[in-house]
């Protein structure tokens, strides 16, 4: 979660594997961040906090000019984690943090922590009149472990505030239905300061086991509602112009790819910027080798879509214009022929088999923009960081009729290894409305181990990979001919890596 305040913004983060404290950093342009004192840590034994931490988000708090608020979902050990609550936590200058009192005797038997010889002790922070931990209100949503598949979903909360009304959000499931379609965005209304009343559902699709991670915002006089889908791992949105009416969705409600999740929105003086984290498609361990890439900037397209287009920090640092003058085929005696017409526009023919037209310099980090055009029937795409003897490196296949692109990874393995030798991994997968068949307007940004593509300024892949980190870059050809203009090719200065090693590539 990412909030912005007098030109710093504010990362509060979990740490896996163990969740035991909501971490925080601060940084100026959301590409190099440095650690602070951590927020929240886990509450004491017996307090329904005790086990874990997950998800937070931070607003200000609108009762106390000034302050801020945090929700956030806490887990108990004395039932094993199995009924999610949330708790709140407030500070007055996103640094020092004060959980609230909770009412822990109201949801045990009896007080926790008794010991032989003594008499049950409550939390630390016990209160009898608080209203804290919320938990799932039994008239609308599962809320015992016996119901449904015996784990109360209540967890990811969100504030929103409209006006003097205020509502928290939170992943939550229905009572009724086929028990992994139950998955709903659940509502409590905030009646008085810290008071919340639970309300029916704000967006059931009957689709999917959990809405994770959701978000509201409002814009142009409609709202949108965001969540994360574990089934294919992806953000999605519905959009409706009252939030008491149903919730709609369009064809493509896809807002990132699939690796992306845990969307979470943040208001800068640009806009709205959305953050998430990637997790490799072939990760076996998803407690490691999660990434937060840069934050995209959202907007609201002319005909109400959302789009999420490249953070315009991550173009900053530029450091030179690579060479474009000489643009050669890599593949010796085939039939590739490459022309480079006036205003640096490139005539990229080959008419049969697959043939690398790579620049003459090669590059780590840059951003990479052209029109490209596919005039025959073939097929084309890019290459990037590319050994230029092997071969080996990154090639996005582009269909530029039906509007798909695919990243890949290709190597040669060890010597001597046989039929593994041929180590092909297939990425991520993106998809674009086609408006010209056959052209597209891309810029190709890999900047440390992020990379990212987008169609007509509209984000189509985004991910991280370690495997390649220099070599050519250049055109794919293969049986047909394609037009590139306007090209420009700029080396991007290396991701700055702070010392607690959190910032991004």
């Amino acid at each position: 979660m990412s909030s912005f305040t007098k030109g710093i913004y504010h990362l509060f983060h979990l740490v896996l594997p163990n969740h035991d404290f909501v971490a925080h950093a601060v940084s100026d342009n959301c590409l190099v961040w440095r650690r602070v004192e951590n927020a929240i840590h886990l509450g004491d034994p017996g307090s329904f906090d005790d086990s874990m931490l997950w998800t937070t988000h931070i607003s200000k708090h609108p009762f106390r000019e000034g302050w801020f608020r945090m929700f956030y979902t806490g887990l108990s050990r004395s039932d094993q984690g199995i009924k999610q609550r949330i708790g709140m936590a407030e500070s007055k200058d996103l640094y020092r943090w004060r959980k609230a009192p909770v009412n822990w005797v109201d949801r045990q038997s009896e007080l926790p922590y008794a010991l032989p010889g003594r008499p049950p002790q409550p939390p630390f922070n016990f209160d009898a009149d608080s209203p804290f931990p919320l938990v799932a209100g039994e008239e609308h949503y599962e809320s015992e472990p016996d119901e449904g598949r015996h784990l109360v979903s209540w967890r990811d909360p969100y504030y929103y505030r409209e006006g003097d009304k205020g509502w928290l959000l939170t992943a939550g499931r229905v009572r009724t239905g086929p028990i992994v379609r139950r998955g709903c965005v659940a509502v409590t209304e905030e009646v008085s300061e810290n008071c919340f009343e639970s309300r029916p559902t704000l967006h059931h699709p009957g689709l999917y086991d959990d809405i994770e991670v959701p978000n509201v915002l409002k814009e142009c006089g409609e709202y949108y509602l965001l969540g994360s889908i574990r089934e294919d791992a992806k953000v999605r949105y519905w959009y409706t112009k009252g939030i008491d009416q149903p919730w709609r969705s369009y064809s493509d409600n896809v807002l990132l790819p699939a690796g992306n999740y845990a969307g979470r929105l943040c208001q800068d003086d640009k806009g709205w910027l959305l953050f998430s984290f990637f997790t490799p498609s072939d990760s076996i361990d998803r407690t490691k080798h999660n990434f937060m890439p840069p934050p995209k900037r959202l907007i609201r397209t002319d005909d109400g879509h959302l789009e999420v287009r490249t953070f315009e920090g991550i173009q900053s640092p530029l450091a030179a214009d690579a060479n474009l003058d000489r643009v050669q085929p890599l593949k010796a005696g085939s039939d590739g022929i490459c022309r480079v017409l006036a205003d640096g526009k490139l005539d990229l023919t080959n008419e049969s088999g697959f043939q690398i037209f790579a620049f003459e310099d090669d590059v780590d980090c840059f951003q990479w923009e052209s029109n490209l055009e596919m005039r025959s029937d073939g097929k084309c795409g890019l290459v990037f960081r590319l050994d230029r003897e092997t071969h080996d490196g990154y090639y996005l296949s582009l269909d530029l009729f039906k509007g798909v692109a695919q990243a890949r990874a290709w190597a040669t393995g060890a010597a001597g290894s046989g039929e593994h030798m041929m180590q092909f991994r297939a990425i991520q997968s993106g998809y674009w409305q086609v408006t010209t068949p056959g052209r597209a307007k891309f810029r190709l940004i890999a900047y440390g181990s992020y990379i990212e593509l987008t169609v007509s300024n509209r984000v189509v892949l985004s991910f991280a990979d370690h495997q390649f980190s220099h070599g050519a870059a250049g055109y794919g050809v293969e049986s047909g001919a394609a037009f590139a203009s306007d090209t420009r090719l700029n080396r991007l200065l290396s991701p700055v890596q702070s010392d607690d090693h959190l910032a991004n590539g």
